[in-house]
Formats: C-alpha cells, structure tokens, sequence
C-alpha cells in the first residue's frame, strides 16, 4: 500500500479531539461526498480504542503494534501498512519509540 502524503478537497475540523491526556491528537476530514477519515498522531503509550463503525488504519509515519480484541497475538504495523478493525470491537495499540501518524478511514 501507498502511504496516502495529501488529500484533496476537503474540509478539515480545525478544533482537534484530543484523548489519553494527549497521547493521541486527531482532526476529522471530510470529503465532498460526505467521506470522513480523521488524520492523527499517537504519543508512545499502549491504549485501548473502542470502535463503532469499522475502521481502516492506514500507517503514515512510525510503527506499532496492535492486538483486535479476542486476540491472543500482537501484530506490528508500520508507515505504508494498514489494519482492518471490525465495527462495535475494540482494539490495544502500543507505540514503543516514535510517535505513529495514522488516517483512519471509517466505513
């Protein structure tokens, strides 16, 4: 997979969603034909996310390791990598060093 560098056309939410005391920053992009994704950024922690709809997360810059809930198995992800989460799941994601740039395109 490419690393997606630009998008085009669209409007971004100035104000950020900040969560984790900070340790992952996200603004919402949406798209002329109503298409949102967030871009962000993980500080170095290991956090839990709850999911609604299913996501996409595309890796941008650094690496890390996620475990889907149910999963016994960490797998590592890395910039030009993604990872499917099923909607109404959760999962753990450890960012050890770097900090890991994502865009999450929701289904």
């Amino acid at each position: 997979m490419a690393i997606t560098a630009k998008l085009d056309g669209v409007a971004v939410t100035t104000q950020a969603s900040v969560y984790f005391d900070g340790k992952c920053v996200s603004h919402g992009v949406q798209f002329a034909d109503g298409t949102k994704k967030s871009v962000g950024v993980i500080l170095p922690a290991t956090l839990t996310f709850n999911t609604g709809a299913p996501e996409i997360m595309e890796g941008v810059a650094g690496s890390c390791r996620v475990r889907l809930k149910g999963e016994a198995e960490w797998k590592t992800y890395g910039a030009g990598e993604s990872f499917n989460v099923p909607g109404n799941a959760s999962f753990d994601i450890e960012v050890a060093c770097e900090p890991y740039h994502y865009i999450c395109h929701y289904a």
